[in-house]
């Protein structure tokens, strides 16, 4: 789960803090700036594999960094931002909206921290007046940035004094703000007055709810690993029509059994975690505290320890099998190996609904058994497979179709035909198929406008062929325009064909 933080550093953030214990005065973004430390520090050391980005915003915003898993570059970057003019939060959204988007688009469940003194801004672009023309604008201005478009926990961390004027009057924003994004989330308030010690504790409080690694036993039989889940997984709450569903992850994942992937299939799940085992220095380091005055362990390097979740990743990957695990009650998953690349493959724990009857083609998870129980078939040496697996005929409805939810989709596939055009006659059968294509899904979808606009395309392309053309190139693709436009073109059984012409595609 990536996470981005949003720093204020508007003038407000450059207000003095008085500090009896200190001669020297710091200013509130000093502390703000001391308290991500605190938080980074955490991550580095409780969630490596977390990806972390900061910007810096006032009135515009700014992407400080990229997402990273490199903390200290993040620290660095903290030391050389600048102030700038008032607070605008509005624009610290939608900057949050853009970054995370085009890292991880509308699918990645993202951690947004917005770290600032309890300021919301004057005038024409504050919080106040944000809320309150949110509901009030046309489709010629911008749209408000809440809720986002990608999963995500809104955090607001006030560096400020929990009885400042200007906090208590923000607060019933900031919780608006929450509310509005309905995706969770909290405002954060140190504990007595302003300082490094409240703000750091503020922080680590935050970093501990939030960050702490996930920890279980995976176990098999006899087999028993400690491992950890990254992300960690969240508490499943769900209301149905008839009751209301809270669950949690039990921290014993238990291996009930093993399925073939092409028994199993692609199954809806609600999560996905990757599943490390913890290593022994870790294992040492929390047993410590109840080992005193007992000997150490063997100092053995981890890579040449055993450890149950290898065997099994390793054991998965080469049989192409998944392992059905029991993480609650009347609640399971699976464990599979994944691959993000060629050469480096992960094991993985793929959550799915709560309930035994979540996946249809497998029936009651309760009732499986081995595969050795089930009774033979006379006469068939290899039994088959008790599950409605998918069959090996391709079926009319899995064929693959055309798909135009956005402006992208239809652009990129009449790109596609364009790139053919311009390859002709190379690429003649490719570029007829794609044409036929399109107006057939244009025929579905009664676009026929899209037959017009395809032909003059055509057309412009045609005059704009080079002088080292092949002199088929003009000739096909003034027919494709002319049939585009024809009657027979409305026919959705018709395919417009190549027109037959004396040049080969190696004549120049």
């Amino acid at each position: 789960m990536p996470t981005i933080i949003a720093l204020d550093v508007s003038l407000s953030m450059s207000r003095p803090v008085p500090m009896s214990d200190s001669s020297e005065e710091y200013q509130r973004r000093h502390l703000a700036v001391h308290g991500i430390n605190t938080l980074l520090d955490f991550i580095s050391v409780n969630a490596r594999m977390e990806f972390t980005s900061l910007v810096s915003f006032s009135y515009l915003w700014e992407r400080t960094v990229s997402f990273t898993r490199d903390c200290d570059a993040i620290k660095a970057a903290l030391n050389k931002v600048e102030l700038y003019n008032k607070t605008c939060v509005e624009t610290a959204l939608a900057g949050i909206s853009t970054v995370v988007t085009e890292e991880w688009g509308n699918a990645a469940s993202c951690q947004v921290i917005l770290v600032t003194d309890g300021s919301t801004g004057m005038g024409i672009g504050s919080l106040r007046n944000s809320l309150q023309t949110r509901t009030q604008r046309d489709s010629a201005d911008a749209p408000f940035p809440l809720p986002f478009t990608f999963p995500s926990k809104l955090h607001v961390v006030c560096v400020s004094n929990p009885g400042d004027a200007d906090l208590k009057a923000a607060l019933p924003m900031y919780q608006q703000l929450i509310e509005i994004n309905g995706q969770g989330g909290e405002v954060h308030l140190p504990d007595g007055p302003l300082s490094f010690k409240s703000v750091q504790e503020m922080f680590q409080k935050f970093a501990e709810k939030t960050y702490t690694p996930f920890q279980a036993t995976l176990q098999c039989g006899n087999f028993k690993c400690p491992v950890q889940l990254h992300p960690r997984p969240e508490t499943y709450e769900r209301e149905l029509d008839f009751e209301y569903v809270h669950r949690e992850m039990s921290d014993k994942l238990e291996v009930a059994g093993f399925l073939e992937i092409a028994e199993v299939a692609s199954p809806p799940t609600v999560s996905r975690h990757l599943v490390l085992p913890i290593s022994t220095r870790e294992r040492s380091a929390k047993t410590d505290a109840d080992k005193d005055g007992e000997e150490e362990e063997d100092s053995t390097e981890d890579g040449k320890t055993p450890s149950f979740a290898v065997l099994l990743h390793g054991s998965l990957k080469v049989e192409s099998m998944v392992a059905i695990t029991r993480i609650g009650e009347d609640w399971y998953g699976m464990l599979y190996s994944w691959a993000d690349s060629k050469k480096k493959s992960n094991l993985m724990l793929s959550v799915f609904e709560p309930g035994v009857d979540i996946l249809p083609w497998l029936g009651n998870l309760n009732n499986l058994c081995p595969a050795g129980m089930l009774e033979p078939t006379p006469g068939v040496v290899t039994p088959p497979s008790p599950f409605p697996v998918r069959p090996a005929e391709k079926r009319s409805y899995a064929q693959s179709c055309v798909v135009w939810i956005k402006e992208s989709g239809l652009q990129s596939d009449m790109q596609k035909v364009l790139r053919h055009a311009r390859k002709l006659p190379d690429k003649q059968q490719q570029f007829y198929k794609e044409m036929n294509r399109i107006r057939r899904a244009a025929l579905s979808f009664g676009f026929h406008e899209l037959l017009e606009a395809m032909a003059a395309m055509l057309e412009r392309e045609c005059t704009l062929l080079p002088g080292t053309a092949h002199p088929s190139a003009a000739l096909q693709l003034t027919h494709a325009a002319n049939a585009l436009r024809a009657p027979s073109a409305l026919d959705i059984v018709h395919t417009i064909m190549p027109l037959q012409t004396n040049f080969s595609a190696g004549d120049r």
